[in-house]
């Protein structure tokens, strides 16, 4: 696509990494003074971009390449036997679209979240983490018998959905395999939106957090500035 501007990228400080213990890291960052919109956003993120908030990033180590972004071809995608049985365990979960803004009631869900899952309680300005002023972005409600239990914020953009971040009650989530369905979710709606990707983000193989990703088969991740496919792991 031809940009309205040039295009300028920075690197960052160098920083101990989030993922793999003893390795240092960086990012490329987009110019946060370049107008991003949804169109530069979705050629971006097939250049091996996300965002946080309103940044848009990608890894820029200068001696490791494990993180890979990956992308779900929704036309293709064949669920495990565990998948199945975790999307008609589910199929009693409410869903609800919600095409507005970050809510208040998200916080306590989140900060529960964090705590449970990662022993933080750092859960000021999330909103900001979420969302950005150019991007159309949603957030996917489940609902458990009347109640809350899970988010998933989703971009939409023109060739895909792209998975932002998803948080649900541990106490329901963990026992239904809520950050499953919510994959499962996308997947499903990108084909009825006639989408063709799924973006569900970074895969690092050496990262358990991280490395879930292969289990949505097939799946293609960007190595060496290629889309190829990635073997279960």
């Amino acid at each position: 696509m031809k940009l309205s501007q040039p295009l300028k990228i920075f690197p960052t400080a160098l920083h101990a990494c989030s993922y793999l213990p003893g390795r240092i890291a960086r990012n490329a960052v987009i110019d946060p003074s370049f107008p991003m919109s949804p169109t530069v956003y979705d050629y971006l993120i097939k250049s091996g971009f996300r965002r946080s908030g309103q940044q848009v990033y990608k890894p820029y180590c200068q001696s490791c390449t494990k993180c890979a972004t990956t992308r779900i071809h929704v036309a293709t995608f064949k669920p495990s036997r565990s998948q199945r049985r975790n999307w008609k365990t589910n199929q009693d979960i409410i869903i609800k679209i919600n095409k507005g803004n970050f809510k208040d009631e998200y916080l306590t869900l989140y900060a529960e979240y964090l705590a449970d899952r990662h022993e933080s309680d750092d859960y000021e300005d999330v909103d900001e983490f979420l969302t950005s002023d150019w991007c159309n972005t949603q957030f996917i409600e489940f609902y458990f018998a009347n109640k809350l239990v899970g988010v998933a914020t989703v971009d939409v953009l023109e060739s895909g959905l792209s998975a932002v971040y998803t948080f649900f009650d541990s106490s329901i989530g963990s026992k239904r395999g809520l950050g499953v369905f919510a994959v499962l979710w996308q997947i499903e709606q990108a084909k009825k939106l006639k989408l063709d990707y799924v973006y569900p983000g970074y895969w690092i193989e050496d990262c358990k957090k991280m490395n879930y990703k292969t289990r949505y088969q097939p799946i293609e991740g960007l190595v060496d500035g290629l889309w190829r496919s990635l073997p279960k792991t």
